[in-house]
């Protein structure tokens, strides 16, 4: 069995930044203990599966490289590439069903706008683990599906060092560090080791928390950030309503056949 394998760096229009995310496209679900070993073997932070419904309308599954997830925002946008640039090269909206729902993206011009859930959070007390992991002390936490944690400053977010297993005693999916850009609304940085990923590039899923608490806090509805990893990543986004817009570019790296023995 050949299985059509694309990788793509997402939320990046040049090689070898934003968040690199593999796309295998399914004629029909293989066992989940398969997609996870491939999500294993790809050992990126994602590894998408996709099976085609109709034109323009695909059921999408996500793994990372130790279990399946429910939402994620990067590796949508990557499976949107793919089917905009090989399967459906003339429609301008995709559509995925998920675990989460119907998730739309868009192609305008070079960006790929996703249509996710908002999932504005809720204040929560500071952990003391928390503290003791990153080293800091943060302004405020906040929960949600991941614990979002406000720091003073871009370069505190920057110049984080977690103990990544200290993170791993918090029952959250993931821990989202942000605080005010420089040069931006807001940055952050994305850390789940309780999932297999110490730290995430390009987090496009822990924007729908983001995104809200942002646009609230500086009172606007279009904001422009950067998740500020080593391999950096831009996203352009948007509050609407009860539904975020997360845009961003992406970039293919590697097209081929994965070959699985039947």
């Amino acid at each position: 069995m050949n299985i059509p394998i694309y990788q793509v760096d997402a939320f990046s229009d040049t090689p070898f930044g934003g968040n690199p995310a593999a796309v295998c496209i399914l004629d029909s679900w293989l066992s989940d203990d398969l997609m996870q070993q491939i999500g294993q073997e790809n050992n990126l932070s994602e590894t998408a599966f996709i099976v085609r419904k109709a034109k323009g309308e695909y059921d999408i599954r996500w793994f990372t490289p130790s279990t399946e997830i429910s939402l994620c925002g990067h590796a949508t946008l990557a499976s949107a590439y793919i089917v905009f640039n090989f399967y459906d090269k003339d429609i301008e909206t995709v559509s995925f069903d998920s675990k989460s729902g119907i998730l739309s993206v868009d192609k305008k011009d070079d960006l790929l706008i996703l249509d996710f859930p908002s999932t504005p959070p809720v204040n929560t007390e500071i952990p003391l683990v928390l503290i003791k992991a990153l080293g800091v002390i943060p302004e405020a936490a906040f929960s949600s599906r991941d614990l979002l944690v406000i720091v003073k400053d871009e370069e505190t977010v920057r110049s984080l060092n977690p103990d990544f297993n200290l993170l791993k005693e918090l029952d959250y999916l993931g821990i989202i560090v942000s605080a005010k850009g420089d040069n931006s609304d807001f940055v952050s940085r994305f850390f789940a080791p309780n999932v297999g990923i110490n730290e995430d590039p390009v987090t496009g899923s822990a924007h729908t928390t983001l995104i809200p608490f942002w646009a609230n806090k500086l009172g606007k509805d279009k904001l422009h950030a950067y998740q500020v990893s080593s391999r950096m990543g831009e996203l352009f986004c948007e509050l609407a309503v009860d539904r975020v817009k997360i845009a961003g570019k992406a970039c293919l790296i590697i097209q081929g056949q994965l070959k699985i023995k039947d």
